[in-house]
Parts: structure tokens; C-alpha cells; sequence
């Protein structure tokens, strides 16, 4: 007769899986759970698809179909409520019910749009990049129910042609190795045990590697890039970024001396790996191991597929290339430990960001999560840390008193508010309650005067200067000019449309866009003797010199978010006194490109350029340049030798002037001779004070040997004797001499 099990048999509870357990380490609840895993449920966890339309219009494709097993889902933007539907489907009806990681470009914020990194760098205070980094973060994953986001874009870019300047820190590596730290410690904590608390979310530094070097400064080219203009230029942010804790890369488009990045071992395995130890995950950004036949590397899918994960590759973005491993693994052309490696290091940050422990959002609604007051204090704060008044002649600026006197607002850029916005806004609101325009602060800031605002020409239209033109029409100059003539001050709201700058978005000429140069000549012969202040909206630098000779003042206002208007009309009336400086070169014409910060001795002294413009040698405006409503007076730097190779540099700076200001302090270094030769500058340091009138303070720097050193073809730090100099902002210098 068969026996019926005890009771206290049948109801005996079933071991909770060692995987599911918070306690254990991290690296033995990876291992558990890849070793219960089938071959199917690891390619998924490579596997990253869309289930909706993509917020990135140049990102082909259809809608897809949803899987449970998939190990992320990117740019869904439905909601929490409908987010953790599908994540509940992942969570409690799959076998192994392994959570999905959410993934979305939240560059400048998620709905309180902040400046672009680009105008962030100029701050030169990134501890404000940290702050609205972590507000991002805060949104994304409150609202959203983000966990992951694919920022900082932390790319060194010489070209302003290319569209995604905007999303990057800059030319300069220094630079952009600060702020991009600044972004990580935002969005993922300062401690590896923040980031598992739910509101803090993984960050990813892209585009990995040299993308920004593209020929021509057109998006997604080839890239010709020598070993050491890697290591010198190229590779030192995406190492800050891992030395920082950045848990993802993402592989960028480009190809690499003839190595696509998504494919590269030397750059995925061989640099990011096993030199500096990084044990997250890369994700090929959207489409690029399918790109692999367009670059002509291979037409073949499981060829690409295979390429991309050998090198490094480990999650596969939008193409579900990686559909193809299965086969080849039992065929026996894959090795199975190629596919857990990269799946380990995908479970590794699940599990590292609290994932399974936290794996629905909360659902609350849009007003009790975004938008606080506080968040939208952070970004009028922000923007007005990065306009930069690039001219000021007569000191036209601040503005006086203009009670009953009229003010005429002259500009396609007068009434929008998309162009403060700028490329890559997440779900940010382009309207008047959200992000005022120029015109709705300018009647606040002028209640007394009259202000009377027309276009004087079209809006530029984001793809193409035709369809600019196609929009011309004849009555807005003329009435523009009436009221020029009328006018005691004129203010020009030009510059490019919100999305004119970003990911393909890029412009064989920088200048301004159709008619806007016409309007500005068109408005100084109507009104030559009154004062006319350009306020230049953009993604990029622009090249507008002939404008900007017809104009008394310049804010350039970059594309600085829900603050902009805001803070422009504060530093217009002098309630604010203009800080920020150029984290990027201005070139002079389209044709002085590349000119930038760190650039290396030509063969030859004291020869022109440019045979046709001899009188105009050197950018427009350099890196570094920013004026303000005072002075500064810097003294001669003292520098003395310090213990281990060390050497400790000092100087003072004043406020000479009447108002209260922030100065920013630029350390350049210029070995004057080296083995490799080296750039006429290299920044090694910055650090921005603020400055009553009258206070001095002295500002202190450390040169260490690492410093003091570059980096040869091989990535190796090398430091020879002889003399260098340190200048501080290029107001004063000293020289001194190293001793091996």
C-alpha cells in the first residue's frame, strides 16, 4: 500500500533560491543565478529592445513585441503604472523571474530641463553638475520608473560641426574628467551602497570610444584616431568615469582606424577590462552591431553578433542581433563561456543597484514628483552659472533703469521656449508655464517699459536650411526694423532651433541660421546709434563674426533650460553678474576647424594661418573666454618645491572692480620640451572663487608627477626633466624646472 506523506512533509517550505537572497554577496547570488539558467534565458539578458516608439526620431524602426525574459527594456515612457505591469510580468511569471533593467537618455534632465552639458562645463562648478544630476535621477525613477540612464556623454570633441557637442563636456579632457565624475556621484551616489537605494540609478558613460573624432564632424563616420591621440585625448574621461564607479559604457557607431567600436577588444577588453579593472556591462548604442555591414565589416548577423560580444560588447541594443548566439554556441563556433562572462557582468548590476529588492517604481502622479520647487530653483541657479557674456563694449551691461522707455525684442528665438530646451529633453514640456520665453520674463523684468517683440524672420527649421527659406515671409524684416527705429533698446533673440544641435544633427556651417545675419545688418542701419545686446541660443559654438561687429553686447545663452529666460533677464538688469566661461573654442569661419585648447606646436614660428585672413590668426573666442560686470587682477605665481616631486604653485587674485564676482582659475601647463611632443597648453587643474569687491584670495595647486607627465602610445605615463610652465588663466605665469 502506498504511503501518504506526514502533513509536516507536504507543507514543508521551499528554499528560497541563494540569488534571491539580500544577504549574500553579490558575486556568489551571480554566480547561483547563471548556473540555473538555460542557454535561451542568457542571450535574453543581452538582449535590450524598445516596446514603443523611441523618443529619438533618428532611431529606425518598428514597434516590437514584448518578452519578460529580455534583460532591459529602453525609452519607455508610459509611466510607472504600465512600467511595472510589464516588470511584473518579468518578476512573477517567468521561471527565474530575473527584474529588467529600464534604460532611458536622461542627459539633461527628465522633466525640469537643465542647461546642456556643454553650458554645464562652462559653469566650471560641477558640484551643480552633481546636483541636478542627482534631481535627474530622482524624476527619471519616480515618474518614469528609470534605472538606468545612458549619461554622461563624456566624448572630448574638437569639431563644432558635429551635432552631439551639445551632450558632451567639451574639447578639453581635464574638464571633461571632472564633470564627468560630478555626473556619476549624481546619478549613482558617492557610496557603492547608494546606488541600491531606489531614486539613485546606474549610470553609463558613452560614447565608447573616439566617436566624437568623426571625419568632417558628420555623424556616425569613420574615425581615424592614432593610439596616442586615444590615450591623450579621448580615453581620460571614460577612465574618470569608471575610477568613479560608473556601472555602464555604452560602445559608440564609430569605427576606429578600421576597427568598429562596438567590435574592438582593444578598446572594450583589453583598455576598459584588464587595465583598469571594470566589471559592469557595455551596451552597443541603438543598431550598431546590425551597422557592422554598413561599415563593411560583415553582412553576415551571427558574424556581427559574434564580433561584438567576443571584444567585449555585452548587451545588445534595438537589433536583436544577438539572437543569433544560440546557434553558434551549439554549433560549437561560440564558447559558452564568452556568453556568461557578459552575463555575469549584466546580473553583476542588476544586483549591485537593488534590483531585485526594488524592482516596481512608485506610482504617484507627475505634480508630486516632478517639478518641485526645488528642482526648478536648481535650474534657474544652473543657467545662470553658464551664459556667458562673450562682448560688452561701453559697458552696455548691465542695463540701466529702463522705466518708460521702449524695448524691442527682435528675433525668431524671441518666443520660443524649444530652444532653451534643447536636443535630448526627455519628457520636458516646451510651454510657457514650464519654460518661459525671453518675451514672458522680459515683461516681468520691464514692467515699466514698453516691450514690443517681432520675429524679423523665420524660426530655423531643426533639419535644413531649405526649409527655413521655404518659410520666408516678406512682412517680417520690415516690421521688424519700425520697430528698431522706435526703440531705446534692442534686444536680438537669435540662434539656432531647439533641435538643430544633437545626435544627426550635424551642419557643414556653423554660422547662423538663414536670415538671421541679414536681420542683425538690417537693424543696425535702422537704429546706429542705439544699444543692441544679441542673446545667441545654441547647441554649438556658432561662427557669426560680421554679426556680432554690428552688436554692442553678446550673451551666449547656449540651450540652458527651464532657467534660461529667467536667468538672462537677471544678468541683463545686473542682478546676476555673468560667470561662465567657454568650455569650448569659437572658431573664426568654418574653415579654421580644428581649433581648440590643447592643440600641439606647428613646424614653424610666426607664420599666419591662413594666407587669406593673416590678420586674424587663433580662434575667435578661445576655451577659457567669459567676461563679467568686474575685474580681476592676478599676481605672479609662486611656486616652490614640494616633497615626492611635487611642486606647489600659489597666486592671488583681486576683485578690482565695483561688483561682486566669480572667477574662474584655469591652470595650463606647457612642458616646453618633451620626447613626445607636447600641446602648447594642457589644462591640469581648475577651481572658481567668488570675490567681493576689493577681497583677494589665493588660490593653491599641487603639481604632482602624474601631472607632470604624458602618456605615450601605449597609454604609459612618462615624465622627463626639464623646464615646464604654469599659467594661471593665462593672466600670469612662472617657470620652474624639474629634476629627475
Amino acid at each position: 500500500m502506498k504511503k501518504t506523506p506526514s502533513a509536516k512533509k507536504a507543507c514543508k517550505k521551499v528554499a528560497t533560491p541563494l540569488y534571491k537572497d539580500p544577504k549574500q554577496p553579490v558575486e556568489a547570488r551571480v554566480k547561483d543565478l547563471l548556473r540555473r539558467m538555460t542557454l535561451e534565458e542568457k542571450i535574453d539578458q543581452l538582449t535590450q529592445m524598445p516596446i514603443g516608439g523611441d523618443i529619438n526620431p533618428n532611431n529606425p524602426g518598428e514597434w516590437r513585441n514584448f518578452s519578460p525574459t529580455y534583460g532591459s527594456i529602453l525609452s519607455y515612457c508610459g509611466g510607472t503604472k504600465k512600467r511595472n505591469e510589464f516588470q511584473r510580468l518579468a518578476v512573477e511569471t517567468t521561471r527565474l523571474g530575473i527584474p529588467i533593467i529600464w534604460g532611458f537618455d536622461v542627459i539633461h534632465g527628465w522633466r525640469t530641463t537643465f542647461p546642456v552639458s556643454l553650458a554645464q562645463a562652462g559653469s566650471f562648478r560641477p558640484a551643480l553638475t552633481e546636483k541636478l544630476s542627482r534631481i535627474s535621477a530622482l524624476e527619471a525613477w519616480n515618474d518614469g520608473g528609470v534605472n538606468w540612464t545612458f549619461s554622461p556623454m563624456v566624448e572630448v570633441a574638437h569639431d563644432p560641426r558635429w551635432g552631439r557637442v551639445v551632450e558632451g563636456y567639451g574639447e578639453d579632457p581635464l574638464t571633461a574628467q571632472v564633470f564627468t565624475k560630478a555626473a556619476v556621484y549624481g546619478y549613482q551616489g558617492r557610496k557603492a551602497e547608494q546606488l541600491k537605494t531606489p531614486g539613485y540609478i546606474a549610470a553609463c558613460l558613452k560614447h565608447f570610444v573616439g566617436y566624437s573624432a568623426s571625419e568632417g564632424g558628420r555623424d556616425y563616420a569613420y574615425t581615424d584616431i592614432s593610439r596616442r591621440a586615444l590615450w591623450e585625448w579621448y580615453l581620460p574621461p571614460f577612465e574618470a568615469g569608471v575610477a568613479a564607479g560608473a556601472r555602464t559604457l555604452m560602445s559608440s557607431f564609430n569605427d576606429i582606424t578600421g576597427t568598429p567600436a562596438v567590435a574592438n577588444y582593444y578598446t572594450q577588453t583589453e583598455v576598459l577590462r584588464n587595465r583598469w579593472g571594470f566589471d559592469g556591462f557595455i551596451v552597443s548604442d541603438w543598431g550598431s552591431v546590425s551597422q557592422l555591414k554598413a561599415q563593411r565589416f560583415s553582412s553576415d548577423p551571427a558574424e556581427s553578433a559574434a564580433a561584438s560580444v567576443v571584444a567585449g560588447n555585452d548587451m545588445c541594443m534595438s537589433d536583436g542581433y544577438y539572437k543569433n548566439l544560440k546557434a553558434l554556441v551549439e554549433d560549437g563556433k561560440l564558447p559558452v563561456k564568452v556568453i556568461n562572462k557578459a552575463v555575469e557582468r549584466v546580473l553583476r548590476v542588476k544586483f549591485q543597484i537593488g534590483l531585485f529588492e526594488h524592482p516596481y517604481a512608485p506610482e504617484k502622479t507627475k505634480e508630486e514628483v516632478c517639478w518641485l520647487p526645488e528642482y526648478l530653483q536648481a535650474a534657474v541657479e544652473t543657467a545662470r552659472e553658464t551664459i556667458v557674456l562673450l562682448k560688452n563694449e561701453k559697458n552696455t551691461l548691465p542695463l540701466k533703469s529702463q522705466k518708460g522707455k521702449r524695448i524691442a525684442l527682435i528675433g525668431p528665438n524671441g518666443d520660443k521656449s524649444l530652444c532653451h530646451i534643447g536636443w535630448w529633453a526627455a519628457l520636458a514640456r516646451d510651454d510657457e508655464k514650464h519654460a518661459p520665453s525671453l518675451l514672458t520674463k522680459a515683461r516681468e523684468f520691464f514692467p515699466d517699459s514698453e516691450i514690443v517683440f517681432e520675429p524679423g524672420c523665420p524660426e530655423p527649421f531643426p533639419a535644413s536650411n531649405a526649409e527655413t527659406i521655404k518659410k520666408f515671409d516678406p512682412n517680417q524684416l520690415p516690421a521688424a526694423v519700425e520697430a528698431a527705429k522706435s526703440a531705446d533698446v534692442i534686444l536680438l533673440a537669435l540662434g539656432e532651433h531647439g533641435h538643430q544641435s544633437g545626435e544627426y544633427h550635424s551642419r557643414r556651417d556653423i554660422c547662423l541660421p538663414p536670415f538671421q545675419d541679414e536681420l542683425v545688418d538690417a537693424i543696425r542701419k535702422a537704429a546706429p546709434d542705439k544699444p543692441i545686446i544679441a542673446l545667441v541660443t545654441a547647441g554649438r559654438p556658432l561662427a557669426f563674426q560680421e554679426a556680432a561687429k554690428k552688436v554692442d553686447a553678446i550673451l551666449y545663452l547656449w540651450q540652458s533650460g527651464y532657467g534660461a529666460s529667467q536667468a538672462t533677464m537677471e544678468i541683463l538688469t545686473g542682478k546676476v553678474n555673468p560667470s561662465a566661461k567657454l568650455a569650448m573654442t569659437f572658431p573664426r569661419t568654418v574653415g579654421q576647424i580644428p581649433v581648440y585648447v590643447n592643440a600641439h606646436h606647428p613646424a614653424r614660428f610666426d607664420l599666419h594661418d591662413y594666407q587669406d585672413y593673416p590678420e586674424e590668426d587663433g580662434p575667435w573666442f578661445p576655451f577659457g573666454y567669459g567676461l563679467s560686470y568686474t575685474t580681476f587682477e592676478y599676481a605672479e605665481p609662486v611656486v616652490k618645491k614640494g616633497a615626492n616631486g611635487t611642486f606647489k604653485v600659489k597666486v592671488s587674485v583681486t576683485n578690482t572692480g565695483k561688483k561682486a564676482g566669480a572667477e574662474t582659475i584655469i591652470w595650463y601647463l606647457h612642458d616646453l620640451e618633451a620626447y613626445y611632443t607636447q600641446p602648447v597648453k594642457r589644462v591640469v587643474s581648475f577651481e572658481k572663487i567668488d570675490l567681493e569687491p576689493g577681497e583677494t584670495k589665493v588660490v593653491s595647486l599641487t603639481l604632482t608627477p602624474e601631472m607632470l607627465s604624458y602618456v605615450n602610445e601605449d597609454g604609459q605615463r612618462q615624465l622627463e626633466e626639464g623646464t615646464f610652465e604654469i599659467s594661471a588663466s593665462e593672466k600670469t605665469s612662472a617657470s620652474f624646472t624639474v629634476s629627475l
